[in-house]
């Protein structure tokens, strides 16, 4: 009897086969989606008492990237797990991350910026699921067209 694929990778991932690879993986990727935010942030500072948009553009591209990789992933679920574990969780998980959304909306709140951090809160959660659906939907018409000419 052949067991499937996705329950093979899940007993060995469960029983840590390949644990020190996805955690490998993840630490390597945190440190490269860590360091890619820092270099934004550094290249597109934020003004004090303004809606951040550089956080709010790596939050939305990652979700867009999160949501076309995830697309792609279940449509060829032979892509070995510790890679999705570094490039999800490790890379983009650390290039956005909520923490950065609230660190700026408490910023904002304590400024008495009531308007500004409320108009941003709602504007990352909807352009986040907007770009999330279109990853999703990019990545659908990626994976059907593969093979295609």
């Amino acid at each position: 009897m052949k067991i499937p694929a996705a329950a093979n990778q899940r007993a060995e991932t469960a029983t840590g086969r390949h644990g020190w690879r996805v955690w490998a993986a993840v630490a390597a990727g945190g440190l490269v989606g860590t360091e890619l935010r820092y270099g934004l942030g550094v290249l597109f500072p934020e003004q004090a008492g303004a809606v951040p948009w550089t956080t709010l553009a790596i939050n939305v591209a990652g979700s867009f990237v999160l949501g076309l990789l995830t697309t792609l992933w279940i449509a060829r679920p032979r892509t070995a797990f510790w890679l999705r574990a570094g490039i999800g969780p490790g890379l983009l998980g650390s290039f956005t991350t909520f923490s950065a959304l609230v660190a700026s909306v408490d910023q904002l709140a304590r400024g008495g910026l009531h308007t500004v951090w409320l108009a941003y809160l709602v504007l990352s959660v909807l352009l986040g699921l907007g770009a999330a659906a279109a990853g999703w939907k990019a990545g659908k018409a990626f994976a059907g067209n593969a093979g295609h000419p």
